[in-house]
Order: C-alpha cells, then sequence, then structure tokens
C-alpha cells in the first residue's frame, strides 16, 4: 500500500516538473525569444537560405532600433521578413553611385564590402527616399530597411517604410548549421 501511494506520489511531481517545464518552455518561445528559418537570398552573404537564427523578441519593448540592427518583422504579404534597418525616424535616405547617404552625410556599409566585390556595376542602384515613400524623412513610429543582397531584396524600396509595431524583434546569432554558428554583423 505504501508503495502504491508512493508511486502515486512520485507520478504526481514528474507530472508537475513536466507541466512546469512545459509552461517555462511556452512562455520563453512566445514571449521572450523565438527560432526563425531564413527563407531566401535577401541578406547574402551575411545570412544564407536556410540559415536558423534566435530572435530577441524583448529587445524592443526595453529600447529602440539601432541603425544596422538585423531584424525580423511582419511583412505586408503576411510573411515574416528579414532585413537590415537602414534609416530611422527623421532621416532622409539616398544611394548614390553605391554610396548610401543619411541626412546627406556619406555613410559606410562594411557588411557589403565583400558582397561588392566581382559584381559588375552597382550593388545598390540610384534612389531617393522621397521617390521610394513619398516622403522627404522617415516618419516617427517607421524605419526603412534594405537586405543586404540588394539586387535581390524586396525591402523598403518595393514595400514602403516598415512600421515599429510590426517588428517581431531583432536577430544577430545563427545557431544552425553549426559550421556557420555565431554572432553576425
Amino acid at each position: 500500500m505504501e508503495t502504491e501511494v508512493k508511486k502515486k506520489n512520485e507520478m504526481w511531481e514528474w507530472s508537475k516538473a513536466l507541466l512546469i517545464a512545459f509552461g517555462l518552455a511556452a512562455i520563453i518561445r512566445f514571449f521572450l525569444f523565438t527560432p526563425i528559418v531564413v527563407d531566401g537570398e535577401s541578406m547574402m552573404p551575411t545570412l544564407e537560405d536556410g540559415d536558423r537564427m534566435i530572435v530577441n523578441k524583448i529587445g524592443y519593448s526595453v529600447g529602440e532600433p539601432d541603425r544596422f540592427d538585423i531584424i525580423v518583422f511582419h511583412a505586408p504579404e503576411k510573411k515574416d521578413y528579414i532585413k537590415r534597418i537602414i534609416g530611422l525616424p527623421g532621416d532622409h535616405i539616398a544611394y548614390e553611385d553605391d554610396q548610401l547617404y543619411i541626412n546627406g552625410e556619406a555613410i559606410e556599409e562594411p557588411y557589403l564590402d565583400v558582397y561588392k566585390q566581382g559584381i559588375t556595376g552597382t550593388l545598390t542602384e540610384d534612389f531617393d527616399l522621397v521617390d521610394v515613400t513619398g516622403e522627404n524623412t522617415i516618419p516617427e513610429g517607421t524605419i526603412f530597411v534594405m537586405g543586404d543582397n540588394r539586387r535581390a531584396s524586396k525591402d523598403s524600396r518595393h514595400i514602403g517604410l516598415v512600421s515599429t509595431d510590426e517588428v517581431i524583434g531583432d536577430t544577430s546569432f545563427v545557431f544552425w548549421p553549426l559550421a556557420e554558428a555565431g554572432i553576425v554583423k
């Protein structure tokens, strides 16, 4: 009889431990961090198609987006996109002769240097924020995003400005494939 009670207590303890573990996993998954798979080539060479990453969902709850952060957001096509923040509220963005200008100042993009090698012509075609979005500066509550593979990226040049309410979080850690695991810039 005592053994039967002991087995029931042990079963109850295991059940509680499993419920707590699943509850914590769900909280972490839905509110703090979530995995995502890179789909497509728009962020090459920084990110490869099929890379698996961790998205930090709490970063922008306590802070503001930073220029050049890699973020995940809900795109108009009912799909999540991974892109790099180029412009913040109040910025004027322009490209001329493959050079990024923010508020008239030339800005370096070292993460594109590898991709610019061996291509013919420019990586990023000339454009001005006004021509792309109709805005002279990026309004509050929105950001301008671009993929690193500028020739094959559907980004703010095509879908317009991204509302900060649509941003899921930032990502900078690839966990799979193991050969590529680590922090990306």
